[in-house]
């Protein structure tokens, strides 16, 4: 088995947790996550299997997700598996105040990491930090939230708001619900989270554990071919004997002109569509990063070299 799974990954456990069901589930060892999600959320957690964990950095890294906040409290997690720090009944506040507050949190912003979150700081994960009671100065990071759009608002003493956002890899919604409620100055925290979309994958054809289970037999579940998860690369079509000499490691002369091409990652196919993995020039060279291919014989006579690059429409 190759290929990708998109997982709906079920609440109260950790993406570690789900690769390891899996593994048991399918009887193979080989199997990655892209994107951890905490155990607090649910959603989309695409999982890649046997020769398809080494194409998981390839993989588009936007996301979007389905985000409760609520105002008037903070916690030592920012959400609400940790102890409260603060709590305020703000029955006053209005939607309009948050709405006018949102633009704040668009575009590329600086955000600081939850304490408690996996964020490396001098090759220590930071909750490890924070479990042990260091005090310890977290730097800002750079990150992009694309869209936030409203989707709900729910009054009262500790009033509640449904947002949907849309970001860049690397940004954290606990931080946003943390950052929106100083922002306000009541407070908020993340009440509820659900990540609709990562990397390329939806939250609509996602599957449960209840219904990868009901499958008599591995092979029989339906996986994302790896073509598919990568399609966003640019393709790159080679000859038969091209491709053979690629797949072999050999470095491809030749792309003097392709500064189009330069140093990006490029799906690499052979000029029937066949699959070979991942390459990318460099000066000037075509050279392999992933070969996914299984191996066949060389063809017995030359083709023509390989046809410029393109992108699906």
């Amino acid at each position: 088995m190759h290929g990708f799974l998109n997982l709906n990954k079920p609440l109260g456990l950790t993406s570690h947790d789900c690769v390891a069901k899996l593994r048991r589930l399918l009887q193979l060892k080989r199997i990655g996550h892209a994107g951890t999600l905490d155990p607090a959320a649910s959603g989309v957690l695409p999982i890649a299997i046997g020769k398809a964990t080494r194409l998981l950095p390839f993989l588009p890294s936007d996301k979007a997700y389905r985000a409760t906040i609520r105002l008037g409290l903070q916690t030592t997690t920012d959400d609400l598996m940790g102890e409260v720090t603060h709590s305020q009944a703000v029955p006053h506040l209005e939607l309009a105040s948050i709405q006018a507050a949102i633009p704040h949190f668009l575009g590329t912003i600086q955000q600081i990491p939850p304490r408690y979150s996996a964020v490396q700081i001098q090759g220590q994960r930071l909750y490890h930090l924070a479990r042990a009671g260091k005090d310890i100065n977290i730097p800002a990071r750079q990150v992009t939230v694309y869209q936030i759009e409203v989707l709900a608002w729910y009054p009262g003493e500790f009033p509640e708001i449904e947002l949907m956002i849309t970001c860049g890899a690397g940004t954290y919604i606990r931080a946003i619900a943390r950052d929106l409620g100083a922002k306000l100055g009541v407070g908020g925290t993340l009440a509820a989270l659900e990540r609709t979309q990562s990397s390329g994958f939806n939250l609509a054809d996602s599957l449960t554990f209840d219904a990868i289970e009901q499958y008599q037999t591995p092979n029989q579940i339906p996986l994302v071919a790896p073509a598919t998860a990568i399609a966003h690369l640019p393709i790159l079509q080679l000859s038969a004997e091209t491709a053979w000499r690629w797949c072999q490691g050999q470095k491809i002369e030749g792309f003097a002109t392709a500064t189009q091409i330069t140093e990006q990652p490029l799906q690499i196919q052979q000029e029937d569509g066949r699959f070979l993995g991942i390459g990318q020039v460099i000066d000037h060279q075509l050279r392999a990063k992933v070969v996914f291919a299984e191996q066949t014989p060389r063809p017995v006579a030359n083709t023509p070299p390989a046809t410029p690059p393109h992108r699906d429409t």
